[in-house]
Order: structure tokens, then C-alpha cells, then sequence
């Protein structure tokens, strides 16, 4: 094998292994979009609710009856610093979180594109030699 063709089969395999790591964050990235999307939703649904029962979950598929005392969350804002915070504020602080998801996702499909957009090239390259 050339060494021009030894070079080609290198940058291909780096190409397949940086699109691989791509997909791989977007997923995750997709992932909590969907986990934090379902707990905006669920706290919508806590709204109004002080002084009534829930099933409150305690680890893997176990749930504990509760009653909700107060309407505030305590929430963790970064750092392990926690902050009481009323239902429509912490909705808030996950719609932004969300939102910079959904831009990181942008970032990382851009990427995929941009070697994408290489990966095609390298092998027209490949083709004309």
C-alpha cells in the first residue's frame, strides 16, 4: 500500500472516530433534554399542590407517600450551593438549561457537518489519485 493511500485509511479512521464521539455527546445531550423536559412538565403539574399527598420517588422504581409542606424547591444553582426557589422560578432555570442544551446540540450537528464536509473531500481526493 502507498504511503499516500497508508495516510488516506489514517485520516478516515480519525474522521470515523471523531463522528462516532459526535453522535455519541449529541445523544447524551438529547438524553437530558428529555429528562429535564419531563421534570419542567412534572413540576407543573406540583403547582398548587402544598398540603396535598404525591408519590415521591426515592431511587429505582420506589416511591414513598408524601405530603408537600410548601411550594419551594430547594435547588441546586451550581457549585453544590443550594437556594429555596418558588415552582415558576425553578421552571425558569430549566427552560434555560434547556435552552443551552438545545444550543449545545446545534454546536455539536454543526461539527458532525463540518467533518462530514471533510470526510467527503478526503475521499474525492482519494478518488482522483
Amino acid at each position: 500500500m502507498k504511503k499516500e493511500n497508508q495516510e488516506i485509511m489514517i485520516k478516515l479512521g480519525m474522521f470515523e472516530q471523531q463522528i462516532q464521539q459526535l453522535r455519541q455527546q449529541s445523544q447524551a445531550v438529547e438524553e437530558s433534554i428529555i429528562e429535564i423536559t419531563a421534570l419542567n412538565y412534572g413540576l407543573g403539574e406540583l403547582e398548587d399542590s402544598a398540603g396535598k399527598e404525591i408519590l415521591a420517588p426515592l431511587g429505582r422504581g420506589i416511591f414513598v407517600k408524601t405530603k408537600l409542606l410548601s411550594d419551594k424547591l430547594t435547588v441546586d444553582v451550581g457549585g453544590r450551593n443550594f437556594v429555596k426557589k418558588s415552582i415558576p422560578e425553578t421552571k425558569k432555570i430549566i427552560e434555560n438549561q434547556i435552552k443551552k442544551l438545545n444550543e449545545i446540540k446545534e454546536d455539536l450537528n454543526r461539527n458532525l457537518e463540518e467533518i462530514n464536509q471533510e470526510l467527503i473531500k478526503t475521499i474525492s481526493e482519494a478518488k482522483e489519485n
